[in-house]
């Protein structure tokens, strides 16, 4: 495997998986993040999940006895929301196939927001007009019909299609559930367009967060438990990654990586972390 950085200044974590699953802290990540504020790293944290605005995630991780305040936290909705405004000026309203944090984290950006769970209401299902800019669509625990049907008639009729990411399932204490990337692949298919796609594995979570720290890309370092995404976006980035066995990934899968999904290390959890950083912090 590749060497990790000589000098680690910035680490990303990513958040389901990695510092927790579902309620529960991974054992060992609060200690792990401790040590790296201790010994001067700036962290940050980027998830793919969107639905809890940065605020949200800052107060549970305090609710975790970690140190984060919402500057320090990068989400999928974030990151789309820095995107439609840098790259499609354009777009001034939004339907939202998403939870609350979405719609919130879209609404705090000064888009003209719709939720989808409001404006798919009761009755006979129709086709709809172009009546926003963009579609934008994460995970949504709600999904049914009649979100599809409005979201994907939207689309057809000319609705941008943005994706806050494209994950197919996310770990919890119990075992994983369908992610975002399974609404997503829904509304793909029923409107025969493929979406723009803003998360990880995209490089941009990553680019943009080493740029906001003002660390070179060849000083950072991302932890994260799924090969697809955090792993990918770390590659397409040109940052060193760490794959952490506590989510997504086995050990025995972890074996066979290979190309983009293949991280530089691989460690069983938080601890082993911290054994392979110790000589290479700021």
């Amino acid at each position: 495997m590749d060497a990790l950085p000589a000098r680690v200044e910035l680490v990303i974590f990513d958040l389901d998986g990695v510092v927790y699953r579902g309620d529960h802290p991974v054992p060992g990540a609060a200690e792990l993040i401790a040590r790296l504020h201790r010994a001067g790293v700036v962290v940050r944290f980027a998830t793919n999940n969107s639905m809890w605005t940065r605020r949200d995630y800052a107060a549970r991780l305090r609710g975790m006895g970690i140190d984060a305040e919402p500057g320090e936290v990068v989400t999928s909705a974030s990151a789309t929301a820095a995107w439609l405004a840098r790259d499609a000026p354009g777009v001034e309203t939004l339907l939202a196939v998403g939870e609350d944090g979405l719609v919130r984290e879209m609404g705090e950006a000064g888009y003209r927001v719709t939720p989808a769970a409001e404006a798919a209401t009761d009755g006979d299902v129709d086709v709809p007009t172009r009546e926003w800019d963009a579609v934008v669509a994460g995970l949504d625990r709600s999904f049914e019909y009649r979100r599809l049907a409005l979201a994907a008639g939207a689309v057809r009729a000319g609705s941008r299609f943005v994706a806050t990411n494209a994950d197919r399932r996310y770990p919890t204490p119990r075992g994983f559930l369908p992610g975002a990337g399974s609404i997503v692949a829904a509304i793909a298919a029923a409107a025969e367009v493929e979406p723009e796609v803003i998360g990880k594995p995209q490089p941009g979570m990553f680019l943009a967060t080493c740029e906001e720290a003002r660390v070179p890309l060849g000083a950072a370092l991302v932890v994260g438990d799924n090969p697809d995404a955090d792993i990918v976006a770390a590659r397409r980035a040109g940052i060193a990654s760490v794959l952490v066995l506590t989510g997504v990934a086995s050990a025995e899968a972890a074996s066979r990586l290979a190309g983009e999904r293949r991280p530089d290390a691989v460690v069983p959890g938080p601890d082993d972390v911290w054994d392979r950083l110790a000589d290479r912090l700021a």
